[in-house]
């Protein structure tokens, strides 16, 4: 995997136990980028709270998404009307598939419109996670540094390089993402989870 490499460091034979080295960009696999990714603010991966990380997410199925075309607000179908403020929004396009063929994932991913960015944040959607290993264009200087400050200056976590969506089969999940809490991190790898048929509890709701 891009950005990622191993290097040994005790074996039990020698030492009496086994440990490695691990080599990590910080934009590696599946990860989520903080605000100063892009400049936006000073804020790191540490500074990221737990309640933006763990929450109900809705999931659009963009299944058969052409390469490179923009996602619309049109794309999300009847999603697009059952996000509440505090929802995240999971894209399932199904690139997740290419992500051995790097050249392909890397270049000819669909991507995050300027019309989407603006929505999710008119919606205060809290979370945004996509397959590719980037919401916008990354050979696009300009596109991908205006979709990652319309959306980070908007308040919205971003996670990149999901996997395995195509085994949900519920359009509303309870999602986790957590990053490693590295003290003035641009971003960190993360390990991302959706569970189906949860319960949770809206701290902002009033008691019944």
């Amino acid at each position: 995997m891009r950005g990622v490499e191993f290097e040994t460091c005790h074996t039990v034979g020698e030492h009496g136990w086994n440990s490695r080295t691990l080599h990590l960009y910080s934009h590696s696999g599946t990860h989520m980028d903080a605000p100063l990714h892009f400049g936006v603010s000073d804020d790191t991966i540490d500074r990221t709270p737990l309640e933006h990380c763990l929450l109900p997410a809705w999931v659009a199925d963009l299944s058969g998404i052409e390469p490179k075309a923009l996602i619309t607000v049109a794309r999300l179908g009847a999603i697009a009307k059952k996000v509440r403020t505090g929802d995240g929004l999971l894209l399932k396009t199904g690139w997740s598939t290419h992500v051995d063929q790097p050249q392909h994932y890397r270049d000819n991913f669909p991507r995050v419109s300027k019309e989407l960015a603006e929505w999710c944040v008119d919606q205060r959607v809290r979370l945004l996670g996509v397959e590719p290993p980037s919401v916008a264009d990354v050979n696009n200087l300009q596109e991908v540094t205006e979709i990652h400050h319309l959306l980070l200056g908007g308040g919205i976590v971003i996670v990149e390089g999901l996997t395995n969506l195509e085994a949900l089969r519920q359009e509303r999940v309870f999602f986790g993402a957590l990053p490693l809490k590295l003290e003035g991190g641009d971003g960190s790898p993360c390990r991302a989870f959706a569970l189906e048929g949860a319960v949770w509890v809206d701290p902002g709701a009033a008691p019944s």
